[in-house]
């Protein structure tokens, strides 16, 4: 860190302070990006663009918690005092960023498989997207509905295959209102989807 000394006090660098409210401002942006994601952009009705940003939670995280510690470092003035703030950000953020991006790393991730518009319609689309639990394969499957950022989300079956018959064989439409769900294991469910692209129900197996 860059101190002046003008006249026995210690002054801080001109662009130290600037940078440390920018930095602060950057965090906050981001914790306010990744609330509003998590509350609107779930899977019953959430809109399909906040639910792409909380694809992304897990490196805001990293990225606030370096600006907080860098604001903290920039923008205090004591040496003593930085350490101070600083230091517990550190010691409680990273840890838990940590176990949080190894919990992702876990996960798998999910990834689409499959992306069918409706019979007769350009604003409603049948979404299967692939993932694993461990060494599980996992199917989620969506019905996107609407244009642009108003595209919204909605689900309509969760499949696990921890047992190979509960695996996803088949997801179709049957309707433009209208999909059906079939297992390896032979089982198949209808399911019918409202003017809203709100599902009737939502199929899981395993």
């Amino acid at each position: 860190m860059i101190d002046i000394y003008l006249g026995g006090h210690r002054r801080m660098a001109p662009y130290r302070r600037p940078l440390a409210i920018t930095l602060s401002v950057v965090a906050g942006v981001l914790v306010a990006v990744a609330l509003v994601a998590v509350r609107w952009g779930g899977s019953q009705g959430g809109l399909v663009v906040l639910n792409q940003v909380r694809g992304h939670v897990v490196a805001m995280g990293w990225v606030t918690l370096v600006a907080l510690i860098a604001a903290v470092l920039l923008g205090v003035r004591r040496p003593y005092t930085r350490v101070t703030l600083a230091l517990p950000v550190a010691l409680f953020g990273v840890p838990l960023m940590t176990i949080v991006t190894l919990l992702s790393l876990l996960d798998g991730g999910l990834r689409p498989s499959q992306n069918l518009p409706a019979p007769g319609r350009d604003d409603r689309r049948l979404i299967v997207e692939r993932g694993s639990a461990m060494i599980d394969p996992l199917w989620f499957v969506y019905v996107h509905q609407g244009n642009g950022l108003q595209e919204r989300r909605w689900a309509v079956g969760y499949f696990n295959g921890d047992a190979t018959r509960n695996e996803l064989r088949e997801a179709v439409w049957t309707g433009p209102d209208r999909i059906r769900l079939t297992t390896s294991g032979g089982e198949v469910q209808e399911v019918t989807v409202d003017s809203d692209g709100q599902p009737d129900r939502t199929v899981s197996a395993g």
